[in-house]
Parts: C-alpha cells; structure tokens; sequence
C-alpha cells in the first residue's frame, strides 16, 4: 500500500502543480516557464542531497545511471513537459491533464516491452474505455438544428490535442526510463558494497539512501531537462527567446506561479512519482497518478471561472477509469 498512497499523493501535487503551471506558462511562455522552474528545482535537489547523501550531486551513480535517466529527461522533460505546458496554454490545465491518462497504457506497453512487467488480457478494454473518456470529453454537438443535432465537432483545439497527447505519452515513457535508471542505480550502489539502507556518514540528515536516490534521479533528469530548454531558448533567438527570459524574471506573478509548480512538480510530485514506482508496478502506479484529470474539475472551475459541463465531467471519469481498468 506504500506504492500506491505515494501514488494518490502524485495525483493531488500535479493537481496543484497543473493549476500553478497554466498560470505561468500563460504569462511566460512554455519555454521560459519550464527553464525557470527547472533552474529552481535543481537548487532544492541538490540541497536535498547535499543534506541527505552529504554531497550536492548523485553519489555513486554510474554511466548507465546516468544514460537511462538523462534519457528519461530528455522524453518526460524536454519533450513531454514542452508539450504539456503548450497544451496547457491552448487548451488549458483541465483539457491538458486530461490527456495525461494516455500515460497509463503507455507506461505499461512500455513497462511490457523493456522490464517484462505484465499486462492483462482487460488492458486492450481500458484502452478503448480511456480513449472513449478522452472523446466523450472534448467533442459537442454541431448544434441545436435538426439538421445539426447528430454531428459532432471538437470542443478545444486540434493543435492542443495533438500537444496534449504527445505530453501524456512522453509522460508515461519517461516514468519507465525512469524506473530502469533507478535499477541501475541500485545495481551500482550493489558495485560499491552499499544498498537502500545505506546511510552516508556525511549526510547533515542521517536517512537511507532509499529516501534519497529518487531526489538523485530527479536531479540527473532535471540537469537534461533544463540544459534541453536553454538550447531550445537559444533556438528561438532570433524570435526574442532570451529576451522574453528577462521579461519573464521580472514578472513577479509568473515568477511565483514557477516557484510553486516547481515544488509541487518536479521536486516534490516527480521525486514522489519515482519514489511510488519502487514499491508498487509501473501501470498501477501511473494509473493512480492519472486521477488528476478528475481532482483538477473543480478548483479550475473555481480558480478560471470555467464552464463545466456535465459531458466533462463524465468523460474525465470513464477516461480515469478506463486507464484503471488497463492494470485490474
């Protein structure tokens, strides 16, 4: 049971870090936005580890440590967090954790193919019933003619919906590089005599090192993320990137939205996340983390004064359960 209430706490922080972050990457823009709060959640990591593994780095993390979880950053980071934070300034949180739930059966096909997790004959069932959610929330009537009245048409973007979707799938793929990085991690530690209960003796905060190793993954896959958004804020140069940096520092509202999505997202959500993969399977892991599209109805609707219809709100629902019926 420790997997999965790690899981329902995911759930809820990006809930939280899902509201912070359309406000500011609204205001900043979705580059700038992940590269800030990046930036900030590298200094918590490395302080959590200087604190708890008595050095500001991954201790004894080999080069296959390394290559899975920058390999992690750069999928669930550069290109999922991208894409969910585009999503979010299309289509909005609400819409865009929505899709999220596509990171269940990708984790777990995933979770299949790389580390032989197994997959149960209902899971082809849940995909269709969370495909089915994610439909019945984003298309509406034509309109009220008679004529109209049976035709459907999408009710946010298509843009946002493809951004969205490449997000959750990104999501999914990066928690299962993620989970082999941190076997690698173990296997390494195993090299140097040490395991999970290993607590260094410069550590300020005597705790084993299973309490910190997740905050170690986080960090090496937050160094590829954040070096991954400041090439792409070069990239975009010549259309004002770095500037629009500087506007964006001088923001103090967006500025304080990064800050809190941070410690809701990839320092204390993340790190949570990988912690939860440690004591419970991939899927039911990441179907847990999925309730978000379901948690975030409500202080949307309060926060953005957002009209929520009923067809949302069920759709989210199967949509959940579908993605929870992929692991029964």
């Amino acid at each position: 049971m420790i997997g999965e209430s790690l899981s329902l706490l995911v759930a809820l922080s990006f809930t939280a870090t899902a509201l912070f972050a359309e406000v500011g990457s609204k205001r900043m823009g979705s580059v700038c936005f992940n590269a800030v709060r990046m930036s900030m959640s590298l200094v918590f990591l490395a302080l959590t580890l200087w604190l708890t593994m008595g050095a500001p780095w991954p201790r004894y993390a080999d080069g296959g440590t390394w290559m899975w979880l920058a390999l992690s950053g750069a999928v669930g980071y550069v290109v999922g967090d991208y894409c969910l934070m585009q999503g979010y300034i299309i289509i909005g949180a609400r819409f865009g954790q929505l899709f999220m739930t596509l990171s269940a059966p990708t984790a777990a096909i995933l979770g299949r193919i790389f580390m032989g997790e197994q997959i149960k004959p209902l899971a082809l069932v849940g995909m269709v019933v969370t495909l089915s959610g994610i439909a019945i929330s984003i298309l509406s009537k034509q309109g009220d003619t008679e004529k109209s009245s049976h035709s459907l048409k999408l009710s946010v973007s298509p843009r946002g919906i493809v951004i969205a979707c490449m997000a959750g799938i990104c999501q999914g793929a990066g928690l299962v590089l993620s989970k082999i990085g941190m076997q690698h991690y173990y296997a390494s530690l195993a090299e140097h005599g040490i395991d999970g209960t290993f607590v260094h003796p410069d550590a300020i905060i005597p705790l084993p090192f299973d309490i910190a190793i997740p905050f170690a993954s986080t960090m090496m896959r937050g160094i590829v993320g954040l070096v991954g958004f400041f090439a792409l804020l070069l990239f975009l140069r010549q259309s004002g990137g770095i500037e629009q940096l500087g506007r964006a520092l001088r923001d103090r509202k967006a500025v304080a939205s990064a800050f809190w999505s941070m410690i809701f997202g990839p320092f204390v959500g993340v790190s949570l996340s990988l912690t939860a993969t440690l004591y419970t399977s991939t899927g039911i892991a990441q179907t847990l983390f999925a309730l978000t599209p379901v948690l975030i109805i409500a202080p949307s609707a309060l926060l953005f004064h957002q009209k929520v219809t009923a067809r949302e709100v069920l759709g989210a629902v199967i949509s959940v359960i579908g993605a929870s019926m992929f692991f029964l």
